[in-house]
């Protein structure tokens, strides 16, 4: 059984979905690919696990930096999980650009090159926003492109967290990968 929780941030809606001990989904209502680890029958209940990822949530949007992860399982290709992984080891406040994350993954398996599209698709199907932070991630000439949530919602959270976006800049036409 899958188990959802709402939570009101600053920002809007946020569903949180687990498996009962772990989060398995984390997602701004509404967001591009919303649920997509959802079946079709959830059940809303209150959880430890839930109470974790509300606790880290409210530090979060008090703008701190939370010092621990609630449990995560992360239900997704060996793929998608290796890139999601490094996401979680970008500090908070800080950004790493697509091809810095391609250029991680083919030095992970032995390859000479990796795409940074592919990088940028995985990164896109992140299932759990915000605790394992996609939001952090931009293109390597700055761009703030590719968030699921929103460019809005990606600028508000990089600058809740005060990373510097002085070399950074919203495209003309948004994207969410």
């Amino acid at each position: 059984m899958i188990y959802v929780y709402h939570y009101n941030s600053p920002l809007g809606g946020i569903t949180i979905s687990s498996s009962g001990t772990a989060i398995t989904g984390l997602w701004f209502d509404g967001q591009k690919y919303f649920g997509v680890t959802l079946p079709e029958n959830c059940e809303e209940k209150e959880l430890a696990v839930f109470d974790e990822a509300k606790r880290w949530l409210d530090i979060y949007f008090s703008g701190k930096e939370p010092d621990f992860t609630p449990p995560l399982l992360m239900q997704t290709t060996p793929f998608r999980k290796a890139v999601w992984e490094i996401l979680l080891t970008i500090p908070y406040g800080q950004t790493m650009t697509y091809g810095g994350i391609a250029d991680r993954i083919a030095k992970q398996k032995g390859l000479d090159k990796m795409s940074a599209q592919a990088v940028g698709g995985a990164v896109g199907h992140n299932a759990i926003s915000l605790i394992i932070p996609c939001h952090r991630v931009v293109g390597t000439n700055g761009s703030l492109t590719g968030y699921a949530g929103g460019i809005e919602k990606k600028v508000q959270l990089l600058t809740l967290e005060k990373a510097d976006m002085s070399a950074c800049f919203v495209p003309k036409t948004g994207t969410a990968v």
